[in-house]
């Protein structure tokens, strides 16, 4: 009898596994890498930067800036490549995301989180070695606006489908208010996240390597600081939305190489855009090759079986072309 039920037992459905949660600092999720802080004074009041920093000597620096819904952490397959080849990495969290203070109040701008960045780096003391700035997705215009302020401090400038290639406003998405912004930030979910990624990012195609980065995202929607993690990012979407790169391109006086999957489709705010609007927005193949023609001397490499994340989707890959692209700066 006891091998029977045994047997039956066997066969009944295992219980679910909880989700997991994260406090608003992502308290809870290792990063695989030490994470130190940066302690900084902005707009009248404390604030902490988390930054991964492994240490090696070093031929170069690479600063990894991450996306709007990305961390530090997603990098994580980038670094280990980095490292053997001799840089030094950081990987920052920008104020406002992951590990790094989540203030109330707070102006956020590319030109606030470029000081803010250029701040670190200053304390850190680098010295003269050359610094690699790598952007991905909202990281991407990020970099953009810290090579327009301080492109005597770069040796190269990657970046990794970069959105605001183009003026989602201008091109007739509607604008929404902060507290529109914080309405829809309060509603994410895992099963969102999943969709959200699935039909943007990857090309309708998902893989367990991606599950880590959609829980890592959804664990902070589903802790205790969810109203903090979601103004935040209200607040970060209306800097994206209002603070487009596309028209600085020609400015840009640093080495650039653009990384673009073409699969990609993201576009902030298609969601409210008309059927023919929203048809045309987030074009990455158009997109990469306009902005690489307007970026004076420019290198295109394109990913045609990739999307938003080619260093999520293909680490090996991605990896191979930007370590070559590291080398010829």
């Amino acid at each position: 009898m006891r091998v029977i039920a045994a047997a039956l037992l066997a066969c009944l459905p295992l219980p679910a596994l909880a989700a997991p949660t994260y406090g608003p600092r992502l308290e809870g999720f290792d990063y695989g890498y030490p994470v130190k802080i940066f302690a900084l004074e902005s707009q009248r009041q404390p604030l902490e930067m988390a930054y991964l920093v492994p240490k090696r000597r070093a031929i170069g620096v690479v600063v990894l800036l991450h996306g709007k819904n990305f961390c530090a952490a997603t990098w994580q397959q980038t670094i280990a490549p980095l490292l053997n080849a001799g840089y030094r990495v950081i990987a920052p969290d920008q104020v406002g995301f992951c590990k790094s203070s989540k203030p109330e109040r707070y102006q956020y701008s590319f030109a606030q989180l470029a000081a803010n960045t250029h701040a670190l780096l200053q304390q850190l003391q680098l010295g003269d070695v050359p610094v690699h700035l790598v952007g991905h997705s909202m990281g991407g215009m990020l970099a953009v606006r810290y090579a327009l302020m301080f492109p005597q401090d770069l040796r190269s400038l990657s970046l990794v489908n970069p959105i605001g290639l183009e003026d989602w406003k201008a091109l007739g998405v509607p604008w929404r208010s902060v507290d529109t912004w914080y309405a829809g930030e309060m509603n994410i979910s895992y099963d969102s996240i999943r969709r959200y990624q699935l039909d943007v990012y990857y090309d309708g195609k998902w893989k367990p390597a991606y599950e880590p980065w959609a829980r890592m995202q959804s664990g902070m929607y589903e802790g205790p600081g969810k109203q903090v993690v979601a103004w935040s990012q209200a607040l970060a979407s209306d800097m994206v939305f209002n603070q487009p790169v596309v028209y600085e391109l020609k400015n840009l006086q640093v080495p650039t190489t653009l990384f673009i999957g073409q699969k990609d489709r993201t576009a902030i705010g298609r969601d409210l855009a008309s059927p023919a609007v929203k048809a045309t927005l987030g074009n990455y193949p158009v997109l990469g090759k306009s902005a690489a023609a307007t970026i004076p001397g420019a290198t295109l490499l394109e990913f045609a079986e990739l999307g938003h994340s080619p260093q999520v989707q293909d680490p090996k890959q991605f990896n191979n072309a930007l370590l070559k692209a590291l080398k010829s700066r």
